[in-house]
């Protein structure tokens, strides 16, 4: 078995934003030779989460965006964490911190309209997404 352990730098620039990086990770399994396995991206931050999902209209990440916030709302008072962001920290969970996405012919296996985001929820800050490829 062939594993390839990468990582991808992404600066984010708002408070809470959704940053695609399927081009980038796309470039590390076209580059890592494996043509079927396995691709595992893992966000190891508390307050910055990852998922799948449309990358054709803006809308869709500002409507996640706009239902994380409606339902884990950043001023709601009732938080005891004293950084001040437990807001973020409870987003992030909800979105989940890795994603596994198979590689059939050298490619990622997504549908028509996925795409990976780095979903950002305690920003700007500098991220670092892990990426594994197994094949």
């Amino acid at each position: 078995m062939k594993v390839i352990n990468a990582s991808i730098d992404v600066a984010t620039t708002k408070s809470a934003e959704m940053v695609n990086i399927t081009q980038r990770v796309k470039g590390l399994v076209r580059n890592g030779g494996i043509t079927d396995g396995l691709c595992c991206v893992t966000s190891s931050h508390t307050t910055a989460g990852l998922t799948l999902n449309e990358n054709t209209d803006p809308n869709v990440q500002r409507d996640i965006l706009t239902a994380l916030e409606r339902a884990v709302p950043k001023e709601a008072g009732y938080y005891k964490h004293e950084e001040g962001n437990a807001h973020a920290h409870v987003k992030a969970s909800l979105m989940g911190f890795s994603l596994t996405i198979p590689i059939q012919g050298g490619r990622l296996l997504l549908g028509t309209w996925q795409a990976i985001f780095l979903a950002e929820f305690d920003g700007p800050r500098a991220r670092k997404v892990s990426v594994t490829l197994l094949g």
